[in-house]
């Protein structure tokens, strides 16, 4: 079998049609973290009390963050039927139906009544577009590296996953901005509608995504893989997946741990802990977020310098233990409920631990799998992991501090272990994982690393 050289030629420089992947891929990543931290913001503030009235407060947001877990468990079945589409028919048309679903998910959620106008079928619909908002959202940033990665020269490919990457911090902190904005109206009006403002407005955003989806092109890599008829043999996607790469998902599954729990406890669950358990007034805490995710935005780009620079694996390493020894210190300052050392921790966690393990652990994911079931690969492992471990982690967080008396050990001990086996995982690597594979290697999964990232 020929190698593929319109792929790995058009790798050599940035074109116009790898730009508007980039710009594609960066708005999905945005959407899809606006998404999920407007939800999250909203489970830890609104939810509870609007679709969950009859239960004591502590219950009710613990039920919120139910819903908030439940977009998570169909999340896995949408990264494998949408990544086999787009490893079978095409990168395109999967991209585009992730911003379908995920734009009818989230403006449903803004229309929808609450439980004092149609009771119990409330909760009920929440849960049905909290489904259709998974289904999509799992194949989202998946779609989205594997996107990138193979459009992007191999020297910049770290940086290019770091910009896309950086969507997610963008969207944390527009969704939190966006919540802010409308707490600070009187407590009446926000549960009376204007909570439903945030939701509605990313319409916008899809309708913009939509469009530049639509104006793309296949990757030179899928396309040269379809000349070849690899794709083609390819029929099931997933079963070459456990078949040829077993240790390979293993390894991604557990890679991405740390970011994960580290991740969804600073954005979702530290805001329900600031208001709730610490008592910070509300607008408070929303600002401490936002800051956070604001000055975590930028890290991503960093990371993905990094990753040029020295690897994949050893920017990962480095989160991992950069979230070890950071976690105490961090959860400290929330303790303390000064809003300042609370923005602060946070975002000294965030930059690191989050931030800049953003690119190292996408371009990671990337270069374990080759082009021909890539997108399965990269699917399968995050979003597996999203939900036995990224979805559960506020409701696991809560449990823990309701647990510990109001106390927050048992977090930090579940932040810190769960650091530890991304860094186990990512150790424990062989040395040949790493780059995108060729494809005419006869178990291109298994092919030594020719790149930085590799490393």
């Amino acid at each position: 079998m020929k190698g593929h050289p319109m792929a790995h030629e058009q790798q050599r420089t940035m074109t116009p049609q790898a730009r508007r992947a980039i710009t594609a891929a960066y708005f999905g990543t945005l959407i899809e973290w606006y998404d999920y931290a407007l939800y999250g913001a909203a489970a830890g503030l609104v939810i509870g009390p609007l679709f969950f009235p009859d239960v004591i407060p502590a219950s009710a947001s613990m039920l919120a963050f139910a819903t908030f877990a439940v977009g998570f468990v169909v999340r896995p079945l949408g990264g494998l039927i949408i990544s086999h589409l787009g490893d079978r028919v095409g990168r395109k048309p999967a991209m585009i139906l992730t911003i379908v679903l995920m734009g009818i998910a989230t403006v449903g959620i803004g229309l929808l009544p609450t439980a004092e106008a149609i009771g119990v079928a409330a909760p009920i619909l929440l849960i049905l577009f909290r489904f259709v908002q998974g289904f999509g959202a799992g194949a989202e940033l998946a779609g989205a590296l594997t996107l990138v990665a193979e459009y992007a020269p191999e020297r910049r490919r770290g940086r290019v996953i770091g910009l896309v990457t950086s969507g997610a911090p963008g969207g944390a902190f527009l969704a939190t901005l966006a919540f802010t904005f409308a707490s600070m109206l009187p407590g009446d009006v926000l549960l009376g509608g204007a909570w439903r403002i945030p939701f509605l407005v990313s319409a916008v955003l899809f309708v913009l995504a939509l469009w530049i989806r639509r104006r793309l092109e296949e990757t030179p890599e899928y396309r040269a893989a379809v000349a070849n008829a690899e794709q083609a043999a390819t029929k099931v996607p997933l079963a070459e997946l456990f078949r040829r790469s077993p240790r390979e998902l293993i390894v991604g599954f557990f890679s991405v741990c740390g970011h994960n729990v580290t991740n969804y406890v600073l954005s979702a669950f530290a805001l329900s802990y600031l208001t709730l358990t610490v008592g910070m007034p509300r607008v408070q805490a929303l600002v401490a977020v936002l800051v956070a995710s604001l000055l975590t935005a930028f890290a991503p780009v960093l990371g993905g310098i990094a990753v040029d620079r020295f690897g994949a694996k050893r920017v990962v390493i480095f989160g991992s233990v950069a979230g070890i020894v950071l976690t105490y210190p961090v959860f400290l300052s929330l303790q303390s409920g000064d809003p300042v050392w609370a923005a602060l921790g946070m975002t000294a966690l965030g930059v690191i631990a989050v931030g800049a393990t953003a690119a190292s652990t996408g371009t990671f994911l990337t270069n374990l799998f080759p082009t021909r079931y890539r997108f399965t690969g990269v699917a399968t492992a995050r979003e597996l992991n999203g939900a036995l471990v990224a979805g559960p982690t506020p409701l696991i967080a809560t449990a823990l501090v309701a647990a510990a008396g109001g106390g927050l050990w048992l977090v930090v001990l579940f932040v810190i272990g769960a650091c530890l086996v991304s860094l186990l995982a990512v150790v424990a690597t062989p040395k040949r994982v790493g780059d995108l594979q060729p494809e005419n290697h006869p178990d291109s999964s298994r092919f030594a690393p020719t790149g930085r990232a590799a490393d």
